[in-house]
């Protein structure tokens, strides 16, 4: 099973058009921000050649996400970060171990398959009974990108110089494989599959203003 990682402008010429297919999932995002004390997701002025269409940005399946996650769990927890074949046991003990320390990780709580990163500094997701009804917890591309700095050396990746991902080929079915899929490059290989894209799209989130979205 596989997703792509969509860029969303949060430009006003988007977000203010009665048109946007993203209007009631703002409205909920805006909801539980408020409801947690926090403002509003930012919308900015649209600029001819700075802000982008709506955009794929990368593709990953969801073994390699979980895989990232793990490892990223381990180093939060101060265990040792070793590669693994498949996923087993440990990782749901892993959760269930340190399930209040997962669920103030950006990276590790968050839905596969839906919810958004906006581009707004907040210390931990922000999850309610109306963000779990549809895409899951929201989180910061602020807070996603410095995780993931974290967890770059642990899997092999310098994000001083980081690996480009390429961009999806075709749209990614549910049941379907990530394109291009993960290259065979070393015991951490999906990590770095999925590192590659969510570090793109923070980059991206913060340098021209976009929510992520999981399609």
């Amino acid at each position: 099973m596989a997703c792509d990682i969509w860029l969303v402008p949060l430009v006003d010429v988007l977000v203010q058009s009665p048109d946007n297919p993203f209007r009631e999932d703002l409205e909920i995002y805006n909801a539980s921000l408020a409801a947690a004390g926090l403002p509003p997701v930012p919308v900015f002025r649209y600029m001819p050649g700075l802000s982008g269409d709506v955009e794929p940005v990368a593709a990953f399946d969801y073994d390699s996400l979980h895989f990232l996650r793990r490892a990223h769990l381990l180093q939060l927890t101060g265990l040792d970060v070793t590669p693994v074949d498949e996923l087993g046991g440990d990782y749901e003990q892993l959760l269930e171990m340190f399930e209040s320390t997962a669920e103030q990780s950006h990276l590790v709580w968050h839905f596969d398959h839906a919810g958004a990163y906006v581009p707004l500094d907040f210390d931990v997701p922000v999850v309610d009974d109306a963000l779990l009804a549809g895409g899951g917890p929201l989180g910061s591309s602020q807070r996603l990108l410095k995780e993931l700095e974290a967890v770059a050396p642990y899997i092999g990746i310098d994000h001083q110089l980081p690996p480009v991902p390429v961009r999806p080929v075709a749209p990614t079915t549910l049941e379907g494989p990530a394109h291009p899929p993960a290259q065979q490059d070393g015991p951490f290989a999906l990590e770095r599959h999925a590192w590659t894209g969510l570090y793109a799209a923070a980059t991206r989130s913060l340098a021209q203003g976009s929510m992520i979205v999981f399609a």
